[in-house]
């Protein structure tokens, strides 16, 4: 057996350390590491809980909406109330574009280029790889660059700038948009859909969404879409990196009649509501001191002795002692969309891949939808009296999966205020019984070439997660 050190990972934000055990040409165990502490839950002591507004969406430049949203939504339950129905809408849309950004800079800027590299020449598809996917040069990076700018425009109205907007409130949103703004919100949303169609998907965006099994995936031939899955089978990436078939997804897009995408666990195939009281962050492996705790009674002191038998700054969050996936896949399998549920029990690269180009093609759908729903002539913001003592939780679906704030409050200044993040369900180490975290599981298996010091499989597996360190241990 040999032991490889695979890291920093580029492309990835923030730093991350794998160890892998290597038998016999293939990975036999692994061990995530998130290396670097930012302690942004200890900063929130003491402070007003408005500050929650402006210092948590800090915790990242790439789904600062996500966190902003999670931190509103637990102020709003701490006050006992809910934000008006049109502010809920234009966050919602706020939050949506921000998603639909992150799974087109995931798929265009982090996980195709890994194709381009010179291990693949040769291949018959490689040349054309290498054109569309080439870090800094490819024409699909350039084009995808320029929609996503676009696109987030439409948060620059509404939401004053992006990221780190503070438009979103308990109580609603802080800009009315007018008629002459949705309009000009409308046209955005169109040009955005005809760069999916003409680029990403080849195709309708409908007719992608109403693929419903594995096979009717694999036909489709046009866009982008098509070439990862002409490459993905050549490879024979897609079938790595295979998870648990445990998925989680906490909802997605409050609105008042509910979630546009509905939160519940699917475990191989046993669907159930999400038991929030049922969670725990393990810190056995983690170097933090303390016991397992749920996070509206955790702490985040950091073992600053960094002691022996713990390998990370990274919690392992469980649910009813249970690993589970959570991301753009586990949301649609979750939801019951027919192709999703067919790519769960596959589980891979291929599975998560495809998962966010469903969900973009989903997402672009409800942003139009929504938007027909909003009534400019209506209240978009209610007032909110927080109370100085309490307790609240908000909970989001960020592009990457799960997210939630745990927030106490005492005499007007938070005492404690937990975050799990979407990579800190998939990235965590293991637990006090030795299971392994969800990529730690997946990497099992997976094969290490003669001389490979950064085997190619564990970049596509990992990739296929798109870890978010700086929110894994924010």
């Amino acid at each position: 057996m040999t032991t490889l050190l695979v890291g920093p990972f580029n492309r990835v934000e923030g730093d991350l350390e794998i160890r892998l055990e290597v038998q016999d040409g293939a990975v036999s165990a692994a061990y995530t590491n998130s290396p670097l502490f930012r302690g942004f839950e200890r900063m929130m002591l003491g402070k007003g809980p408005l500050d929650a507004l402006t210092i948590t969406p800090r915790i990242c430049g790439i789904c600062s909406i996500s966190q902003s949203a999670a931190a509103a939504l637990a102020l709003a339950d701490l006050a006992g109330v809910q934000p008006a129905p049109e502010g809920a809408k234009v966050a919602a849309l706020l939050h949506m574009i921000e998603n639909v950004s992150d799974h087109m800079a995931h798929f265009n800027l982090f996980f195709m280029p890994d194709y381009a590299r010179a291990a693949y020449a040769g291949a018959d598809w490689h040349q054309t790889v290498l054109e569309r996917f080439t870090a800094g040069q490819g024409s699909a990076l350039r084009r995808a660059i320029e929609a996503r700018a676009d696109l987030l425009h439409v948060v620059g109205m509404l939401g004053g700038k992006w990221p780190h907007t503070l438009a979103i409130q308990p109580g609603g949103v802080t800009r009315t948009p007018t008629a002459r703004d949705l309009i000009r919100i409308g046209a955005s949303l169109q040009a955005f859909r005809r760069y999916l169609e003409a680029q990403t998907f080849g195709g309708k965006l409908e007719d992608f969404i109403a693929l419903g099994t594995v096979q009717q995936l694999e036909a489709w031939t046009t866009g982008d879409a098509g070439l990862f899955l002409r490459v993905a089978e050549a490879t024979g990436t897609g079938a790595m990196g295979r998870g648990t078939g445990r998925y989680l997804s906490f909802g997605a897009y409050p609105l008042p009649e509910g979630r546009v995408f509905k939160g519940g666990t699917w475990d191989n195939g046993a669907e159930a509501p999400v038991d929030f009281a049922a969670i725990r962050e393990d810190i056995s492996h983690a170097w933090m001191l303390g016991e397992a705790a749920h996070p509206s009674a955790g702490a985040t002191v950091p073992d600053e002795m960094m002691r022996e038998g713990a390998y990370s700054w990274c919690k392992a969050p469980r649910l009813q002692g249970r690993t589970f996936e959570t991301g753009a896949l586990a949301r649609q399998i979750v939801v019951g969309h027919p192709l999703a549920r067919a790519l769960a029990a596959e589980g891979g690269v291929r599975a998560r891949v495809a998962g966010r180009l469903l969900e973009l093609a989903l997402t672009q759908i409800e942003m139009e939808r929504l938007l027909r729903d909003i009534r400019p002539e209506a209240r978009f913001m209610d007032q909110v009296i927080l109370p100085k003592d309490g307790a609240g939780v908000g909970v989001v679906e960020a592009a990457r999966g799960a997210l939630g704030h745990w927030i106490t409050v005492k005499d007007g200044a938070i005492s404690g205020y937990q975050i799990i993040a979407p990579t800190t369900w998939n990235f965590s180490p293991r637990d006090a019984g030795g299971t392994a975290g969800p990529v730690e599981a997946a990497l099992v298996g997976a094969p290490v070439a003669e001389g490979e010091d950064t085997p190619l499989s564990v970049q596509h597996i990992v990739r296929s997660f798109d870890p978010c360190m700086v929110c894994t241990v924010h």
